[in-house]
């Protein structure tokens, strides 16, 4: 069932229909950069609630601990990167990942009997380091402004033909309208001008 079939349940009687939904504003590299994004954050889940399974299937048993701060580093950068923020979260994620190469770097020793393990892993960690600086480089040129948009304008005030000038004409043309003017007693206590 499409989510625009979902949103008639809410809707009061007499409210349009939602026939289709428009094109999306996103960008190709937004949408892996919320994939990425949602991806950290089932990673980052299962790296602080299972940290001793991941140590064990990697023969990092010494290595739990780390493995539950790499699980909240993950869902730390998981935030940004969902966000308006995704350079920073994506840059924050390729950072991760080099961590995360030089940990599993040290599981691939010879005597770890699961060392085939650790190399799979590296090369999925390896594979998603590609696809993070892919999401990077395009968020970027995406969201880049052209050269010479961002103009200085610090030497206009707004007023055209100067402050000093422009000091005092509202008060010197303000009238009161006849239909705005109050009647009776506070009306007599009131100037008919302001001044």
């Amino acid at each position: 069932m499409p989510l625009t079939n979902l949103t008639h349940i809410a809707r009061s009687e007499g409210d349009p229909t939602i026939e289709r939904k428009g094109p999306s504003s996103l960008t190709g590299a937004d949408r892996l950069a919320r994939a990425l994004g949602w991806f950290s954050i089932g990673l980052g889940i299962a790296e602080l609630v299972a940290p001793g399974r991941i140590a064990r299937s990697l023969g990092l048993e010494d290595k739990e601990g780390l493995i539950r701060a790499y699980g909240a580093r993950e869902l730390a950068s998981a935030v940004p990167t969902l966000s308006v923020d995704k350079p920073i979260g994506l840059a924050a994620r390729i950072g991760g990942d080099a961590l995360d190469l030089g940990t599993l770097a040290t599981a691939l020793r010879r005597d770890n009997p699961k060392r085939h393990n650790a190399a799979i892993a590296t090369m999925l960690v390896a594979g998603i380091t590609l696809l993070d600086i892919a999401a990077y480089s395009g968020v970027k040129a995406a969201h880049r402004r052209p050269p010479g948009s961002d103009k200085d304008y610090s030497d206009r005030s707004g007023l055209p033909r100067g402050a000093q000038v422009s000091r005092g004409l509202a008060r010197e043309d303000f009238q009161i309208p006849p239909d705005y003017r109050a009647e009776g007693t506070v009306a007599d206590a009131l100037p008919a001008q302001v001044a």
